[in-house]
This record gives structure tokens, C-alpha cells and sequence, in this order.
């Protein structure tokens, strides 16, 4: 799964930098050039964008305050 987000990203022309400590992921990660991901292929994972963040919206001013509070608080 992994490997075609990657291969969808690079066929999009957007710089990828996979991170991982795991030795087979990292091969994992760079073995995404023997393979192209359809025209169509490429249409339908752009469909799964729902445009909302599954973590939290950076644009939330009160959002933003509440984590760094959170933050403060355990750092401080």
C-alpha cells in the first residue's frame, strides 16, 4: 500500500521523503520505479482527497492554542 502512495506522489511530480528505522521498509520505499501507476489508476486515488485532515485542522486559530497549551503544560 505504502509503495503506491509513494509511486502516485512521484507520478505527480511531488517530492517524497519516506521516513522509516525498518531496513526492509526502506527497500520497500525505494523500489516504486518498476512499476507506473494507469491514467485511471491515478483519477481514483486523487477521489479519496476529502479534503479535511484526519489529525487536526492547522488553520483552527483555537485548535492551534489548545495544543500549545498542551504542550506548555507538559513541557513547563
Amino acid at each position: 500500500m505504502a509503495q503506491v502512495v509513494l509511486r502516485w506522489l512521484i507520478q505527480r511530480d511531488i517530492v517524497v521523503i519516506p521516513r522509516s528505522v525498518n531496513i526492509e521498509r526502506m527497500k520497500q520505499n525505494i523500489d516504486i520505479f518498476d512499476f507506473a501507476l494507469s491514467d485511471d489508476d491515478m483519477k481514483l486515488i486523487s477521489t479519496l482527497d476529502t479534503g479535511k485532515t484526519l489529525f487536526f485542522d492547522h488553520t483552527d486559530s483555537e485548535r492551534a492554542k489548545w495544543i500549545i497549551n498542551v504542550w506548555k503544560d507538559k513541557f513547563e
